[in-house]
């Protein structure tokens, strides 16, 4: 999402209208509770990797063992306060993205570099297999437990609660946007209570939220509705002025304020905010289309399709026979797609539906959505292509085109010619990077999507691709998968 990034005021700022510097932000009370839990879940780790590594590596209690007993009481203390000290459990990190993940490895990565240099500087003697032992699994065991936690919030949110309140500043068409968002991706935990619009525009509705005042009434606005969270829009009349003097007022009652760049699609690695003559630049790097990024991304896929090939031959044999013995034709439906940069390939899909089933198309009726042409009880589907394509075991045989490079593991959605035929330019920027078996899509929602928003998705992944975000899509695909949700 564009919204996120945290308007920062410079204590030199603040200096200069005699304001004090902004303290920590207020924290709502399931906030709180997260936060707790999880310096409860990482002293638990601690404790069950201390005692694991003392059992593991020596076997027994002597006397020989007591330090390393003693260091196994003192590590959960010391692991919080690393985690703590890497702000692993700040709550803008609760919830949503990888950075909470990618700060407890760091943890991890500087607690073990650091008791190797205090054990070499000291002339300690402190035996290795503890610390191979110990450190790795307490990382581990708190990335299972911090993913855990992230999983029951997310079902939280999904019922409504655990909620961020926030006011949305910004002009109508973009407020309504970024409220549909927020309601489609409520994980996120942002729930609009309230909106700001323009003086001549401050009225009304927009999707179901009030609109409570104007770009100079927002502090008054976050009292009245009770909220925690400023979202402020791109918009003319709130320039950087404007801003530093709005996040003045609002830390009096310590609210935070997150701002949304123009540019809403670009996120992650690409972004960096630069002082520039005492300006903050938002420099944003294009996206890696080619070199060894790329060349790792292929072989990654390849790798992986054949490997996956191979141990999913009995099953897509199985299938195979499966398919043919209930209903007449053969196994395999080949269809014409477009590729990277344009170029058509044969996409290899387990036949789902009876014979003749293209000719039959003309006669049905589509919930026709853009491009797409989408049918949720197709009657064309036989009774077996129907669970099929539930569980996506259809697409298995994707792992060819996957292997002859037509494709990647993840990738946007591979279109049918017709579909290209009426791209516009925007829309097609989808083919400057290899179609995908599974990619942003897949993870949410699936033909359940519309076409505006499957573009959406297809062209955020475009903008943002690394391997890493691959990892977390192919991740969550297990999830979207065994759910069966959205696939028609």
């Amino acid at each position: 999402m564009g919204v996120g990034e945290r308007a920062v005021v410079a204590g030199g700022e603040a200096a200069e209208t005699g304001a004090a510097v902004p303290g920590r932000a207020r924290l709502p009370g399931w906030a709180r509770r997260y936060r707790s839990r999880a310096m409860a879940a990482d002293l638990g780790c601690g404790l069950v990797a201390g005692a694991a590594a003392v059992l593991v590596r020596f076997g027994e209690v002597s006397p020989h063992v007591t330090p390393y007993l003693l260091l196994s009481l003192v590590l959960p203390a010391l692991w919080v306060a690393v985690v703590g000290l890497n702000r692993a459990y700040e709550a803008r990190l609760v919830g949503v993205g990888s950075e909470e993940f990618r700060r407890i490895t760091q943890c991890g990565f500087l607690l073990t570099a650091g008791v190797a240099i205090a054990a070499y500087v000291t002339k300690t003697d402190v035996a290795r297999g503890y610390v191979v032992l110990a450190l790795p699994l307490m990382t581990l065991l708190t990335l299972a437990c911090r993913y855990a936690l992230r999983r029951r919030l997310h079902a939280m949110r999904a019922r409504g609660s655990c909620m961020r309140r926030v006011v949305a500043v910004g002009h109508r068409a973009a407020v309504a946007d970024l409220t549909r968002r927020f309601r489609r991706e409520r994980y996120h935990g942002m729930e609009i209570v309230g909106a700001c619009l323009p003086r001549d525009d401050a009225a009304g509705e927009v999707e179901g939220v009030p609109v409570l005042g104007d770009f100079t009434d927002v502090p008054l606005v976050v009292g009245q509705a009770g909220a925690d969270t400023v979202a402020v829009l791109a918009c003319p009349e709130l320039d950087g002025t404007a801003l530093r003097r709005l996040a003045w007022r609002l830390e009096k009652t310590r609210t935070d304020l997150v701002v949304a760049p123009a540019l809403m699609e670009v996120a992650g690695p690409r972004t960096t905010i630069r002082p520039v003559a005492g300006l903050p630049l938002l420099h944003v790097e294009h996206p890696e289309l080619a070199g060894l990024r790329q060349l790792l991304k292929n072989a990654f896929d390849r790798v992986v399709a054949a490997c996956a090939l191979a141990v999913l031959a009995p099953l897509l044999a199985g299938l195979a026979v499966a398919v043919r013995a209930t209903s007449p034709g053969p196994a395999l439906f080949r269809q014409t797609r477009v590729g990277k940069d344009g170029v058509e390939f044969t996409i290899y899909k387990l036949r789902t539906m009876a014979r003749g089933a293209e000719c039959r198309r003309v006669h049905l009726v589509s919930d026709q959505d853009g491009l797409l042409f989408k049918i949720r009880d197709d009657p064309r589907v036989t009774p077996l292509g129907g669970r099929l394509r539930r569980h996506s075991l259809d697409e298995l045989p994707q792992l060819v085109n996957v292997l002859l490079g037509h494709m990647s593991l993840v990738g946007p959605r591979p279109p049918l010619p017709e579909e290209v035929a009426g791209y516009g330019d925007d829309v097609r920027r989808r083919l400057v990077v290899r179609p995908g078996m599974t990619g942003l899509w897949q993870v949410n929602g699936r033909s359940d999507l519309s076409w505006e928003e499957s573009v959406r998705l297809d062209l955020r992944y475009v903008e943002n691709w690394s391997l890493t975000l691959d990892l977390q899509i192919l991740w969550k695909t297990w999830s979207a998968v065994a759910r069966g949700s959205g696939a028609y």
